[in-house]
């Protein structure tokens, strides 16, 4: 249930300004999804959410880097080196390992990158489920992670 929501979260802060956790609590019990306020602080907190400047509303930390720098690569290595644990790769599958309440970020960031040995990601609350096109591509998924963990 928190992984679930706390995508609902992300996909709504992303969807629309959203300037308060009252906002955001409603947005929330508009799609059935009926939080305290200390849940969607903690959630806040764990999501790594923050208000922009101009208008108030929250984003992810590292979203406005995106847009600024023009690239999404250079997140998705510093949230790598943050919230990746541990990974292990199974044929053309790769587990990547998290902290509780960091995969999400994680996974989010890899979307991004679009990388061309990746099919898609599923991001669970700690576990991301990573599926490239075969096991060569995995392979070299992996090398590419290793690189930027000891960069």
């Amino acid at each position: 249930m928190k992984s679930y929501r706390q995508s609902l979260v992300l996909e709504l802060v992303e969807s629309e300004p959203i300037t308060s956790q009252e906002q955001l609590r409603e947005r929330l019990d508009g799609r059935g999804i009926h939080v305290t306020q200390a849940t969607l602080s903690r959630d806040i907190r764990d999501l790594g959410l923050v208000k922009r400047a101009g208008d108030g509303a929250y984003r992810r930390q590292g979203a406005g880097e995106v847009a600024a720098n023009g690239e999404p690569e250079s997140v998705l290595r510093r949230a790598v080196a943050e919230f990746l644990r541990r990974f292990e790769s199974v044929q053309q599958l790769v587990v990547l390992r998290t902290d509780p309440g960091q995969a999400q970020p994680l996974a989010v960031a890899l979307d991004r990158v679009r990388m061309p040995d990746v099919v898609g990601t599923i991001g669970g609350d700690d576990t991301i489920l990573v599926i490239c096109r075969g096991e060569r591509e995995a392979q070299s998924f992996t090398k590419q992670i290793e690189q930027w963990l000891r960069s």
